[in-house]
């Protein structure tokens, strides 16, 4: 029989990308405070990019570990078992995982998985809502620093007025306000996980 994904693998190494960017962070204090902002800047990049990761393999493992969740969605019967790389292919075909914040998570998994499902049940909670905002909103404003980029990541901090992605994350522990969320999420994934 072939190996399960495990989702819950996935998770563990998603803590601990995540506790090595806040060590970063840590390391950085004493630096000048531009380039304080700028290591808050990668560090959100990075963040995003290990959480874009988790989101990824987990659904890939949840269509590993189950492919009737897909059969339920799609209309069609699939195969008991599937490997990672056809599930991975499912879902990204030739091109990359992508999702526009957090209705664009949820809408993402819901194209191959039941409402029910435990991933979209976690992802979709109320406590996790700003967390995940603020983190495709800071992210894509320190990557681009587009007008459009700007006037995303005001709407998803509530301000008028912001400087630099990394020197609002900097301030108030906002950056590990995001990471310690998106850790508990990744604990709620852990714990509701088979595999």
């Amino acid at each position: 029989m072939p190996k399960k994904k495990s989702i819950k693998g996935s998770a563990n190494e998603f803590k601990a990308e995540t506790d090595k960017i806040l060590a970063f962070l840590t390391a950085s204090a004493g630096l000048g405070d531009e380039h304080v902002s700028w290591c808050h800047d990668l560090a959100i990049i990075r963040l995003y990019r290990a959480f874009e990761s988790l989101m990824l393999d987990a659904l890939v493992g949840a269509l590993n570990n189950d492919t009737s969740t897909l059969s339920s969605r799609t209309g069609f019967t699939f195969p008991k078992h599937l490997t990672d790389e056809v599930c991975r292919f499912l879902v990204t075909g030739r091109g990359y995982f992508d999702f526009k914040g957090r209705d664009g998570l949820i809408r993402a998994l819901k194209q191959y998985l039941p409402d029910a499902h435990y991933l979209i049940t976690v992802v979709s909670k109320q406590g996790y809502r700003d967390s995940l905002d603020l983190l495709t909103a800071a992210r894509n404003y320190a990557a681009h620093e587009s007008q459009q980029s700007k006037a995303a990541f005001k709407k998803a901090t509530g301000q008028n007025r912001v400087g630099a992605a990394g020197s609002w994350l900097k301030r108030q522990n906002r950056f590990g306000k995001i990471a310690d969320k998106l850790k508990a999420m990744a604990d709620e994934i852990h714990a509701a996980a088979p595999y």
